[in-house]
Formats: structure tokens, C-alpha cells, sequence
């Protein structure tokens, strides 16, 4: 169970790939993808869905712009010698979307230019994650047709993980709703599936 689901403050200060967030006083460190952190600039007001991790020696906070990068990071921290700087590191390549689709293709090659990330830990990434993400919506820049139709920060989605589904539950739902209806109507009929 996480313990501190989600931050939402004034960012006091930047440093590395960490912020530290006020909230009504108390200073939050959270670090961040380097996607995330760039996109933060001081004395902005942001959330961040949060994972905190509590070793022995410290407890760390991890945050995410949006609910399925955080569930993205979930299931990368899950594979076997993936800890929690590697999957922020297999993030930081590029939007959650395009890691997801990456997981899903199979692509080694992507997920080990990820920062301290070898081959070997890449394959066991796809091995132990390709079946949970979801069907992929692109393979190399080609649109897969009938496959995962999944935007960067897309509302449905995180909604639909909020009310309970897997990644993989959320992104199949939606792949059959047209993605011009409005987010309150993607989420009734993928709710229907």
C-alpha cells in the first residue's frame, strides 16, 4: 500500500531531477523523471501521483505527472532487479506512452538506453511486462491498426485506473471509443466493455 498517493504544492526549490514541493509549510522531496522535471518550473502549483518507497536507511518519494506513469513505474519496479532510480531512469526516455508502446513492441533496444539499464535488464522488462501493458498503439512510427488508441496524459485513462483497472484493463477498454467524444463519455463506454 502506498502510503502518500499523491502531492499537490508550491515548488519551492530544483535540484537534480528533485523538487521539493510546499505544501501549507512542510516541504516534499520528490523526484522526478527528467520529462516531469523539465516541464516544472519554481513557484508553479503542480500534483504529482507519488510513490513512496520506505527502505531500512530512507524513505523516497517518486512522482508523476499523470496516473498511468505511475503505473507504468509500479510495473517496472516489479521486475526483478529493476528498483526505483532504474524505472524512473526507463521513464525519463521519453513520454509514458511511448514507453508503454515500447514494452509492448518488444523493443530492447529502447529500454536499455535508459541510464544503468543494461540488455539483460531491459529483456527481463519486456519478458515480465509486455502482457500487462497493453496492446501497443504504434510500432516504430506506423499507427497499429485496431490496437490501443492512448494519448499522453489522457484523463479516460488515468480515471479508469483510478476506479480500479490495470493499465493493460484501461487501455484495451479504451481502444474501442472513439477518442473524440468527450473524456466523461470515453470513460461511460469503456466502462460498458
Amino acid at each position: 500500500m502506498n502510503m502518500i498517493a499523491h502531492i499537490e504544492g508550491i515548488i519551492a526549490e530544483k535540484f537534480g531531477n528533485s523538487v521539493i514541493a510546499d505544501v501549507n509549510g512542510v516541504g516534499y522531496e520528490i523526484a522526478l523523471t527528467s520529462l516531469d522535471y523539465d516541464d516544472t518550473n519554481l513557484n508553479d502549483k503542480k500534483k504529482f501521483y507519488t510513490y513512496h518507497k520506505i527502505s531500512e536507511n530512507a524513505e523516497e518519494l517518486y512522482g508523476f505527472s499523470t496516473l498511468a506513469a505511475k503505473k507504468i513505474f509500479e510495473l517496472l519496479i516489479s521486475v526483478n532487479g529493476v528498483g526505483p532510480k532504474a524505472g524512473i531512469a526507463i521513464l525519463s526516455l521519453g513520454a509514458p506512452e511511448d514507453v508503454r508502446n515500447a514494452i509492448a513492441n518488444g523493443d530492447v533496444a529502447y529500454i536499455s538506453k535508459a541510464a544503468g539499464v543494461g540488455k539483460k535488464s531491459a529483456e527481463r522488462v519486456i519478458v515480465d511486462l509486455k502482457d500487462k501493458v497493453g496492446l501497443p498503439s504504434k510500432y516504430g512510427t506506423a499507427e497499429v491498426i485496431g490496437a490501443a488508441k492512448v494519448q499522453e496524459g489522457d484523463e479516460a485513462l488515468d480515471a479508469l485506473m483510478a476506479l480500479g483497472f490495470t493499465l493493460k484493463e484501461a487501455t484495451d477498454a479504451l481502444s474501442e471509443v472513439d477518442q473524440k467524444l468527450p473524456v466523461e463519455e470515453r470513460i461511460k463506454q469503456a466502462l460498458k466493455k
